[in-house]
């Protein structure tokens, strides 16, 4: 049987408190620095949609909501982002309770880890792909806290409804954010092992299952009225479907897309002539600079380009694989790290949508400073994904071969990211640095773990 878990950190230890000191500061550093946050045109165009309440792109509709509730109490982003980076400051915070001590070891990560680009600065964009990893991180860290005292049924529930909303929000914002939910589903069915097997089970389908309804539930409330989620997802997979068969055939020439040929000859001509000279690996953006390619694609049926696709997936599978590879490499390993988008400041959209909105386009002096300090990073070890995959593996194992009550969850935590980058191997189309930053702040999050208490005492069975 595993043995009781060791008593929670001292809340006042000098090293938890120089911990909590350097957290706290990071968040104050990077709100005075940022404030009120960094927007794209993704950015732009999500916040206009809140404020307006009508739909203008195909992306989730949860982001925008939210983003127009929060305007909606100060407009503008501001207090998004001091709420979102809160959530995470408060989950590294309480780490500290999870083991019997900290050391300062942890107290020296946690002031390298405020003062990398990771958080001083992409805390600050209003960019899903930073709301999704600090749900999903808070998801797992609230999930951890259970974890501690399981036996005792009425203070698990607390952290297992907060964790489920966190995992079903963050599901909604980021389509593959379904990956952490059943890494948490997993976890907690080996937490509740010592019931037997049923309760695994059980745990495992209803935290799963619950966390799909309330997905569905809380999606169906915050879609605008004359919009539908269902038609958001089709052109989702439609520009998915577009990116595969046109790589696929840049990939192999010779490679034949008879099903379209046969439903619309000229259609298949252009995607032919046009696909391969505008295709890169780096980003479907390329596409736009053949406006007759997407005259051909987008007019073509649906079921025509879904016949197609799965044609090419299943019967031509080397040249799909060798489009997914290069395309996955590109937003993994990010071979030009200039060209995928590693940082983004100031403001940028449409010169309506911000009049709309009274926010003024351009890059503050301020905002210049930390593009410079974040440069001093680029093509190092401290901004590679595959750094902290590597740093994920290895935190994995040692807390799985520990495997404290909370190790578990915060081990899921790392598999669940390193299986969501994995993800990308299918769907990514496009190498922005953002894509893959829940791996990093992951990764970061399960070495601050490991490094408040760093003993290699095994103490589960």
């Amino acid at each position: 049987m595993p043995q009781p878990p060791a008593a929670p950190a001292p809340a006042q230890s000098p090293a938890s408190r120089a911990l909590g000191a350097v957290l706290w500061a990071g968040l104050l550093f990077m709100m005075g620095a940022n404030l009120p946050g960094h927007m794209s045109l993704d950015s732009v165009t999500q916040l206009h949609e809140g404020r307006a309440g009508v739909r203008e792109t195909w992306a989730p509709a949860t982001m925008s909501w939210l983003l127009g509730r929060f305007d909606d109490l100060v407009p503008g982003t501001g207090l998004y982002v001091t709420a979102s980076a809160l959530v995470l400051t408060l989950s590294l915070l309480s780490l500290r309770s999870l083991r019997p001590r900290t050391s300062w070891l942890a107290v020296a990560l946690g002031l390298g880890m405020v003062l990398t680009p990771a958080l001083i600065i992409y805390q600050a964009i209003v960019w899903k792909d930073v709301l999704f990893a600090n749900l999903a991180i808070a998801g797992f860290v609230a999930l951890a806290h259970a974890s501690r005292t399981w036996a005792d049924r009425r203070s698990r529930i607390l952290p297992v409804a907060g964790a489920l909303l966190l995992f079903s929000v963050g599901a909604l914002i980021r389509q593959n954010g379904l990956v952490a939910m059943l890494f948490a589903a997993i976890a907690l069915a080996w937490t509740a092992r010592a019931g037997g097997w049923k309760a695994s089970l059980g745990w495992f389908v209803g935290f799963l299952a619950a966390g799909l309804v309330l997905t569905q539930v809380i999606g169906v409330a915050v879609q605008p009225p004359g919009s539908s989620s269902a038609e958001d997802t089709r052109r989702g997979v439609r520009v998915l479907q577009h990116y595969d068969i046109v790589g696929a055939l840049a990939h192999d020439p010779t490679l034949k897309l008879d099903i379209i040929r046969r439903a619309a000859p000229l259609a298949e001509a252009a995607i032919r002539l046009q696909g391969p000279r505008v295709y890169s690996p780096e980003r479907i953006d390329t596409f736009g600079e053949a406006p007759a390619l997407g005259q051909a694609l987008w007019p073509t049926p649906d079921a025509v380009m879904a016949a197609q696709w799965r044609d090419i997936v299943l019967h031509h599978p080397g040249a799909y694989l060798a489009h997914r590879f290069d395309v996955f490499v590109w937003t993994f390993a990010t071979p030009v790290i200039d060209r995928c988008l590693p940082i983004q400041v100031g403001v940028e959209g449409q010169p309506d949508k911000l009049a709309d909105l009274n926010i003024p386009r351009g890059v503050e002096p301020q905002d210049q400073s930390m593009v410079n300090y974040a440069t001093w990073f680029f093509d190092t070890p401290l901004y590679s994904h595959v750094t902290y995959a590597g740093i994920a593996l290895l935190v994995a194992g040692f807390l799985l071969w520990r495997r404290d009550p909370a190790d578990v969850l915060v081990a899921a935590l790392m598999l669940a990211a390193l299986a969501f980058t994995a993800s990308f191997l299918l769907i990514s189309v496009a190498c922005d640095y953002r894509y893959l930053y829940f791996l990093d702040l992951a990764a970061m999050t399960g070495l601050l773990y490991s490094a408040l208490d760093p003993s290699l005492r095994r103490r589960g069975g």
